[in-house]
């Protein structure tokens, strides 16, 4: 799996005139080496080169023996206490890295591990490596797609659950802890984020965290949560009602539910990002609620939450089957409160596959 990964990714780099693929512990590394490392104040940097060379890791010495000798990785290390440049200017000397270009992540490349290398190599050139790597990991492979359903299965039941729970008076906070027990207690490796739960007035803000405020009878709660699952996560947002709601709140409901399946049915082999908001943001506009929509309308899902392709005017990316990303329209009103439906999309051959499984209908407690 990671040969052919890394032989897409030489092609990619050989096109584009790279040399190397300068990468730091994240979703890139585990991508194309299945090196898992965490980000710390010691210095990791991985190497992939376009020729046929081995990659190259600079690390902490007790954490080289994670390299797979299916790599034939070329490890330079260091011991604490001592100096972390000299084992970069080993990588630089031994491996010839002098007046190469390197690609970058430009989201992931810290201050440090940059000025260790630019110390190290002379006559560094660097470009970064968002165009070169979005293209191998927006089209995901049966292995991939397949944990992405994991995820999504596992946070449906936890969801699922949790309404059991959920009554007027328990605070956003408190639903949120009920939720993040249910994820982790259903086998979630971890969270992809920490849930959101917003409550009346509360919910017109797209991304507030869980507060202290009790919910309320009358009130609509946004529920935004995700699982991950070997790396992959789901991403999910239903909107539920403590009672019935106010019919205003009631009508924006099924604007945002029509918007939703407008969305979807947007989804498909040869259409664009922006084709799939365009669609979603049509229905919210009709309806006299367009400046009420303050957001895209989704983004790709995988070992980010956040990834290439997004829905969004403006992404002229193809969309091609094995593309994974949410559709989560959402209208906000300040005040009063909000809606958000989101759902998570596979771009097939055929058309596209919703994955995720609940119910649209506005749940009532």
């Amino acid at each position: 799996m990671f040969a052919e990964r890394l032989r897409r990714l030489k092609q990619q780099l050989t096109a584009a005139g790279v040399d190397f693929l300068a990468l730091v512990p994240g979703p890139n590394l585990v991508y194309f080496t299945g090196l898992r490392m965490h980000l710390s104040e010691r210095p990791i940097v991985a190497l992939l080169p376009a020729n046929d060379a081995p990659p190259i890791l600079i690390a902490p010495a007790f954490e080289v023996g994670k390299a797979s000798a299916e790599l034939a990785w070329r490890t330079y290390s260091y011991a604490d206490g001592t100096p972390y440049q000299a084992a970069f200017e080993a990588a630089a000397n031994a491996c010839d890295l002098h007046g190469k270009t390197i690609a970058v992540e430009p989201l992931g490349m810290r201050m440090m591990e940059w000025t260790l290398l630019s110390q190290a190599v002379r006559q560094l050139k660097h470009v970064f490596a968002t165009e070169l790597i979005a293209p191998l990991r927006m089209v995901k492979d049966a292995t991939e797609v397949a944990k992405i359903r994991q995820a999504i299965a596992l946070a449906e039941s936890a969801f699922t659950r949790t309404l059991g729970h959920i009554r007027a008076g328990m605070t956003e906070r408190e639903v949120a802890g009920v939720l993040m027990g249910h994820l982790l207690s259903a086998g979630a490796q971890s969270l992809l984020f920490e849930p959101l739960v917003q409550a009346g007035p509360n919910a017109a803000n797209p991304h507030a965290h869980a507060g202290d405020r009790p919910l309320q009878r009358g009130d609509l709660v946004v529920i935004d949560f995700g699982a991950v699952v070997d790396g992959y996560g789901s991403d999910i947002t239903r909107t539920i009602a403590i009672g019935e709601p106010d019919a205003e709140m009631r009508a924006v409901y099924e604007v945002v539910k029509a918007a939703n399946a407008a969305g979807r049915a947007a989804a498909r082999p040869g259409a664009t990002g922006e084709a799939v908001d365009r669609a979603a943001r049509a229905v919210i506009e009709s309806a006299g609620y367009g400046p009420s929509f303050t957001h895209r309308t989704g983004h790709g899902l995988g070992l980010e939450g956040h990834e290439p392709p997004y829905m969004v005017r403006g992404e002229t990316t193809i969309l091609h089957p094995g593309m994974t990303f949410t559709v989560e329209p959402g209208i906000y009103l300040a005040g009063k409160g909000g809606v958000r439906i989101e759902d998570d999309v596979l771009i097939t051959a055929e058309g596209s596959e919703t994955l995720t499984t609940l119910t649209r209908e506005l749940i009532i407690l």
